[in-house]
This record gives C-alpha cells, structure tokens and sequence, in this order.
C-alpha cells in the first residue's frame, strides 16, 4: 500500500509539471488547476489579471474588499498598491500578498511556474476531514493492480513526499 500511495502522488505531481510546461503558468486553488497569464511584474509574488483572479479562485476585488458569495477580506487602504495594479488597460491583482494577509500557505515552484494556495483559515478545521482523494488506479510491488475505490467505507491514510 505504501508503494501505491507514494506513486500515486508523484504521479499527480507530474501531471501537474508537464501542464505548466505545456502552458505557462499555473495556480491551483482550492484543489483545481488553472492556467493563468504572464505577469508583468518581475519578483517572487504572483500576479493574476482580474479574470484569472475570478477563474482561479472564484473571488472579484470590489469596494468593500475582495469577495467571493458571501465571503469578503477588506483590504488595508494604505496598501492598495500592494495589492492591485494597473498596466495599461489590464489590472493586475497579487495573490501571493493576498495570501499573506489572510495566513494562507502558498508553495510556489518558480522554475516551473507553479503556484499552489493551501486552505485558508476560515476553513482550514473543516478541510482536512472533508478533503476526498481522486480515484486512481496502480500496481503494488509485485504487479497487482490497486484502486483507491477498493478501500470504500475504510479508513485510509495517504502520505505524500517531495523533494522540492
């Protein structure tokens, strides 16, 4: 099971690389993976246009913070210029310096241009008893296949490593 579990995730973790490859840069957020523009901005933090801001995590900066249904975090007035960006008729929105504010744990594999936003606060308690692996299908070491479906109604614990 150990053997198993371990190539699950670095198979997934692969898929992950080769689509940054294929397609630039990539944010996932609250697990779904979205390929978002280049930015403008040079440096470690990341910056998304405001359509990819609301593709990739579902939240739109407006006046009283940046929201998402009922969901809002004000943003410091005295710090707008940390937060939003205006480069030619494209404004930009730094989602590295949002996570920041909000305690948010991000991982960022800048040579491959990937981006990953961990649960926030407000539901980071709730998110590791309701968080659902994708089903998925490998041989042990001996060449008996294995799905996680065949564990349905037991406990299962899956231990992930990377080197990076």
């Amino acid at each position: 099971m150990r053997h198993l579990v371990f190539a699950a995730m670095i198979s997934l973790f692969a898929n992950v690389v080769t689509q940054a490859f294929e397609r630039g840069r990539i944010v996932i957020y609250d697990g779904v993976t979205t390929q978002v523009s280049e930015s403008p901005e040079a440096g470690k933090d990341l910056w998304v246009t405001m359509a990819d801001l609301k593709r990739a995590t579902g939240f739109v900066v407006k006046p009283q913070g940046v929201c998402r249904e009922q969901l809002c975090f004000p943003l410091p007035k005295d710090r707008k210029a940390e937060f939003v960006s205006k480069k030619g008729k494209v404004s930009w929105f730094n989602l590295t310096a949002f996570a920041r504010l909000i305690k948010q744990p991000v991982a960022a594999d800048e040579k491959n241009a990937v981006w990953y936003f961990g649960p926030r606060p407000d539901v980071r308690d709730s998110y590791i008893t309701s968080l659902d692996a994708p089903d998925f299908t490998l041989p042990d070491a001996s060449g008996k296949m294995h799905s996680l479906s065949d564990f349905k109604g037991k406990r299962v614990l899956l231990v992930t490593w990377a080197s990076w």
